[in-house]
C-alpha cells in the first residue's frame, strides 16, 4: 500500500497508486515504511523566508555602482547623438 505522501518528492499519491504520479517513486525505487516526507528538508509553516535570505545570502544587498555611471555616460551620449542629427 503506498504512502498518502511520496517520500521523495513530497506529492500526494492516491490509494492503491502503483507509483507516484510525480516523480515515479514506488516500493522498489523508494517508498518503505523507513521513508518519511521529514526528511525532505521540504519548509513547513515554521519556516522563516527572512532568515532563510539572510543566511544564503547575506544581509546586504549588492547594488553595481559602476553601471549607474555607464547607462548616465549612455544616456548622455545618445542626447549628443540626437543634437548632433538635429543641427546639421
Amino acid at each position: 500500500m503506498p504512502p498518502e505522501t511520496c517520500p521523495n518528492c513530497g506529492a500526494d499519491v492516491p490509494p492503491n497508486a502503483p507509483a507516484c504520479p510525480e516523480c515515479g517513486a514506488d516500493e522498489t525505487t523508494g517508498w518503505s515504511e523507513r521513508a518519511r516526507e521529514d526528511d525532505l528538508g521540504l519548509p513547513d509553516d515554521s519556516f522563516d523566508y527572512e532568515a532563510f535570505v539572510k543566511r544564503e545570502f547575506g544581509g546586504e544587498k549588492l547594488r553595481p555602482h559602476g553601471m549607474r555611471w555607464f547607462w548616465w555616460i549612455v544616456a548622455v551620449l545618445v542626447l549628443g547623438v540626437f543634437m548632433w542629427c538635429w543641427m546639421r
